[in-house]
């Protein structure tokens, strides 16, 4: 059976050189996997930060790479990518591992065995780690914001604070220097404790308290990182960020900043146009 994908972007690689293991035409068009890859994949089951893009060359051959995705390989031999694949990611019984799709068939200097060089598009993953930490931050402070509205204990956040987006986020879309992150208010939260009718009336004082706490975060340049349990692609990951209130941690597979310095701002505009939906829309500015 095939190793699992070794992956760097955690420490922030853009940069990389392996041996390409298969080259396989699916549903996405024609998958290449490497036996180590920089590139960060946009996950099957939680899609919250897109794929990297860049390149792979070799000898002067350089095809483009579009969004990276999650693909794996059963003991049986079944190759499945993203949306295709019918389990969630470390089941037994499945390879996990990091397909770099390409327009058209592989060019045939790209065949298995063949040592590649990988490059990510750096700004766009910057943009990209920056949105993820800004979203990241923005959940935490909306925790805070609306930790007087619980009536019962929905279990604490990575700050110790009731945990609102545990509880209420159905979706969350990341994108460069920004995310959208949309919370359900129905029944089944009012039954948890949440008082709902409250939070509606005092919107804009709940908005302007978020944008408050994160003024102050990014204030501190506190340094943030990706804690990565092993160096597969299966391997859990963490992000931690070193604030005043304490080491935030959450569990986290995506790509961030090195510190909130290379923020100027972090703000948010919560809507409600729909009662039964919240929508959070995160926007960051970032340092010259």
């Amino acid at each position: 059976m095939p190793s699992s994908t070794i992956v760097s972007f955690a420490g922030g690689d853009l940069r990389g050189s392996s041996t390409v293991s298969r080259v396989e035409t699916s549903s996405r068009g024609t998958i290449v996997v490497v036996d180590a890859t920089p590139f960060h994949p946009v996950d099957h089951t939680w899609p919250d930060q897109p794929g990297d893009t860049g390149e792979l060359s070799a000898e002067g051959n350089v095809v483009r790479v579009a969004e990276a995705v999650m693909a794996a390989v059963s003991d049986e031999g079944q190759f499945a990518v993203g949306a295709d694949i019918p389990v969630k990611r470390g089941v037994e019984g499945w390879t996990w591992l990091v397909g770099h799709p390409i327009d058209g068939d592989a060019p045939s200097w790209l065949v298995e065995g063949a040592r590649v060089e990988l490059s990510v598009d750096a700004p766009r993953r910057a943009g990209l780690s920056r949105g993820h930490t800004a979203c990241h931050l923005a959940s935490l402070a909306l925790d805070i914001a609306l930790g007087d509205l619980w009536r019962k204990d929905p279990g604490a956040d990575a700050l110790g604070n009731p945990n609102f987006e545990a509880r209420a986020n159905q979706s969350s879309r990341i994108h460069e220097d920004g995310a959208v992150d949309e919370y359900r208010l129905g029944k089944s939260l009012r039954r948890a404790g949440f008082d709902t009718e409250t939070f509606v009336a005092t919107l804009g004082e709940r908005e302007a308290a978020i944008n408050a706490q994160l003024a102050t975060w990014v204030s501190t340049g506190a340094a943030s990182r990706v804690a990565p349990e092993g160096p597969a692609i299966v391997d859990r990951r963490s992000w931690h960020c070193e604030l005043p209130e304490g080491d935030a941690e959450i569990l986290c597979g995506g790509t961030h900043v090195e510190s909130l310095s290379e923020f100027v701002s972090i703000s948010v505009a919560l809507d409600l146009t729909d009662p039964q939906l919240l929508v959070m829309t995160t926007k960051a500015v970032p340092a010259v």
